[in-house]
């Protein structure tokens, strides 16, 4: 009998360990790693980040490795003042494993809507972030207007 009793606490807590992933978790590392940029903490801003993070910003040259985007970063985070994102409309995909999850968010940012989307990866048993990509949303109406601007010379002072 007592080897039936530990047994089904041995599947409780296993079932309970390598339960589905905690979306509440998972939206929490990525809504502090936000607020990590707004309050410029760079310390927790990288911590949460994989060696081999990329970050693709806006900008066509914008791919990032995770020692480039430190030191792009770098000042902003010195001077105090770094970016403020507000996500939402947070969508996740969770590999079969539990060991890699995709998302997707809608951005309020001083560029106006953007979309991010990133993977996270456990690593040692942590969730981390192993890339994100910033995006700024044109709606299709106005992507001739668009096109032009980005041809057009740019007047310097």
């Amino acid at each position: 009998m007592r080897i039936v009793i530990v047994g089904l606490i041995g599947l409780l807590t296993l079932s309970f360990v390598s339960g589905k992933p905690d979306k509440d978790a998972m939206n929490k590392l990525i809504d502090d790693w936000h607020q990590a940029a707004t309050d410029a903490n760079f310390d927790a801003y990288f911590g949460v980040t994989t060696e081999d993070f990329v970050f693709l910003g806006t900008a066509p040259g914008e791919r990032w490795n995770k020692d480039q985007f430190m030191e792009f970063c770098k000042p902003y985070f010195d001077n105090g003042k770094a970016w403020d994102f507000k996500a939402s409309n947070r969508n996740w995909v969770i590999d079969s494993k539990g060991k890699t999850a995709w998302f997707d968010e809608d951005l309020d940012t001083w560029m106006r809507g953007c979309r991010g989307s990133g993977i996270i990866r456990k690593v040692k048993g942590e969730w981390k972030i192993a890339y994100y990509n910033l995006t700024v949303l044109i709606e299709n109406e106005k992507i001739e207007y668009f096109k032009k601007l980005r041809d057009a010379e740019i007047l310097e002072d």
